[in-house]
Formats: structure tokens, sequence, C-alpha cells
């Protein structure tokens, strides 16, 4: 079985309420405790950082600063790890407010080329109170939630979507001029549909994979089975070869150029896809099931999820569950975490209550959170 995936030493340098912080960890839980406003979320939030993109909270690097501190400092946060490919020191963060959005990455105290290089060490999975209204909020917020699935057993996804977005703001870009050049729009519409069709199929392979796993679990889980599907996107292709979804997707594109022209945007396009999600056990949509329910079956596709990633890439993620227990009674959190000590995973985990993590018993090391401090208990 490969070596678990845990940090063992995190630091963090001006970054949200914290000034100077850092902990010493094993591979067990963490379980931060404290008031609302504590800092308990920042602390995960720095974490989220070991991977691509913005974090948890997608909050521009400029927030991340401690309020009070000279911007022009920056922030950083550093972990040793023992990664996926070995004992790993990985260093982040920004000099100030970047102009470019961009942050600074070094693994081994080396810069990286890219900030997917993080994914040959850690894979990062996280469930917030934000996301509780997944299911009934934008479609947006779901594509996010997917391409975070996505990314975490395919690293090429997150590059393979930037270049998508690229080339769809130039094509938005040349039809806002009237007269585009067809080359130009012609080479363009290429680029999208090969990375748009390579997105699409990335997802459709995680979503199937993710059903086959809840299939298999279904009878074992204490939370809710979800059935899965995706719409929004050359729906009527689904059995086509790549190249056929391709051709297919350029010509929509061809024949839609007046009106995107007159939307001042791309209308069709993997950026277009929805998530959809049923309770199975009640035959209805997960936006008309209770908000206990919802929370269920979030729950339960990210710790299905969670086990995708272990079978696939032989490391188990790490998890990063805010305020994951509030809402549970003391029967599920017990099984919630027996479902994440049989993952093999080191998983933080935060709350108001000490009491709620009782079942975790030794498994977990607890730590109280205050006004940016964070002291171990006993």
């Amino acid at each position: 079985m490969a070596a678990k995936v845990y940090i063992e030493r995190l630091k963090l340098t001006g970054f949200r309420n914290y000034a100077s912080q850092s902990l010493t960890l094993d591979e067990r839980h963490v379980v931060l405790v404290g008031d609302n406003g504590a800092g308990k979320t920042n602390l995960m939030e720095a974490v989220s950082l070991l991977t691509p993109g913005r974090g948890m909270r997608r909050a521009p690097y400029g927030d991340l600063i401690k309020t009070g501190s000279d911007a022009a400092a920056g922030f950083a946060v550093f972990a040793s790890l023992h990664g996926m490919a070995g004992s790993v020191d990985i260093g982040t963060g920004v000099d100030g407010i970047e102009e470019n959005g961009s942050r600074r990455i070094r693994i081994n105290g080396s810069p990286v080329r890219t900030a997917d290089d993080l994914l040959d060490h850690l894979r990062l999975l996280w469930l917030t109170p934000a996301m509780d209204g997944l299911f009934t909020g934008p479609a947006g917020d779901r594509r996010r939630f997917l391409d975070r699935l996505v990314l975490s057993v395919d690293p090429a996804h997150g590059s393979r979507a930037l270049s998508y977005e690229r080339a769809m703001r130039s094509r938005n870009r040349l039809l806002s001029e009237g007269r585009p050049d067809p080359a130009w729009l012609d080479g363009l519409e290429t680029q999208m549909s090969e990375l748009g069709v390579a997105m699409a199929l990335a997802r459709n392979e995680v979503v199937k994979l993710l059903s086959t796993l809840i299939d298999d679990g279904q009878a074992r889980s204490p939370f809710p089975a979800a059935d899965l599907r995706l719409e929004g996107f050359l729906d009527e292709h689904t059995l086509a070869s790549a190249s056929e979804m391709e051709i297919a997707f350029s010509e929509m594109m061809r024949q839609g150029r007046a009106r995107d022209a007159a939307a001042g945007r791309t209308l069709s396009g993997p950026h277009r896809m929805d998530l959809v999600v049923h309770h199975r056990a009640k035959t209805m949509p997960a936006a008309l099931s209770s908000t206990g329910e919802q929370k269920a079956l979030l729950i339960g596709i990210v710790l299905g999820h969670a086990q995708l990633v272990r079978r696939l890439t032989g490391h188990a993620p790490m998890l990063l569950l805010d305020e994951v227990a509030a809402h549970l009674d003391e029967g599920r959190r017990a099984a919630l975490f027996d479902l994440i000590e049989t993952l093999d995973c080191q998983a933080f985990m935060t709350g108001t209550d000490a009491a709620m993590f009782e079942s975790l018993e030794s498994r977990g090391q607890m730590f109280d959170v205050q006004d940016g401090r964070v002291v171990a208990r006993g």
C-alpha cells in the first residue's frame, strides 16, 4: 500500500488573521476548535493553497494578506509533508498584490514551472459551508466543483480549461470587432473544439467512474446515494467519437458566430455544462431535497470521490472539511469519522465544540484556535 500523504509542519506568515503561526503535526487528522471568526477556516484556506488555483474561497490574493500589515510584505504559506513522491517542502505566497494575479510557488526551494507541479505531491478535496447551496445555486458553482474533482485524478485538466478560456476570450474579442478575420476565427474555434471536447470527456469519465463507485458502496454508506449526470454540451453526441464531437462543436461555433457576436459571449460549449444530481432513494432532484439531505448527499459525493482518487492514484487525497460535523447527529458523525479513517488520509476538520469530535478519539490531534493563535490541546 502507498504511503499516507500528510503535513508534518505548517507555517503561515502574514496570512489572514495570522501574523505568524507554526504547527507541528503527525499523520493523524487535525481538528481545529474555536469560536466563529477565530481563524479556523483561515488556516484551512492556507492549506488549500498547496494545490493549483485560488484555494477553497477563491479570494483575490490581496485579500489574503493580514489586515493592518504592510501589503508589500505579502503572505507566505510553507508546508513540509510526506507526499506522493516522498518528503517534500512546499512554499507559496505573494510579495504584495501582484499585478498579474499570480503567486510564487517553490518546491524544495526551487521555483516551479507551473502550479500543476503541486499535483505530483498531493491532491486536495474540500467541503465548506458555502457549498451547502451547491445544488440550488448557479451551474457555474457545480462546474467548478466538478472540475476540482476532475483535477484530482487528471492533472492536465486545469491547463486545458485555462487554455480553453483564453481561446474563448480571444474569439469573443474578434467577434466584437464586427468584421473579424475568418482565418483567425477558424483557428481559434479549432483550438476550442479540441480543448473543449477533451474537457467534456474528462468530466464525463469522472462522473462515470464516481457513479460506479457509488453503486458499489451504496449498501455500506450511511450517506444517501446520488445519481449523477452531465448536460448542456453536445448532449445528442454522447455516443460519438472525440473527432466527431470536435467537428460538431466547430460547426456549432461557426454557425453561431452572429448570435454570439450579438450576445457578446460564446453561448455554447463545455463552459455551459451542468452537473445534475438526484437523490437516488427518493428519486428526486437534489435541489428539491431538504437542507440536511443535500448536505448528506454532498458529503457522500466527496467521500466517494476521495475513494476514487485513492484507487486511481494509489494515494488518498487530503480532506479539508470545514464545519462538516455541525449538522450531523452523533451516529452520522461517528460514521463519517470511520469512513475518513478507512481512506487512510489526513483530514483537517473545524468546529466550535470539541464534543462533536469525541468519537474520533485518538485518531485526531486537537488544537484550540483563538484570535489568530493555535495551541495544541493537552
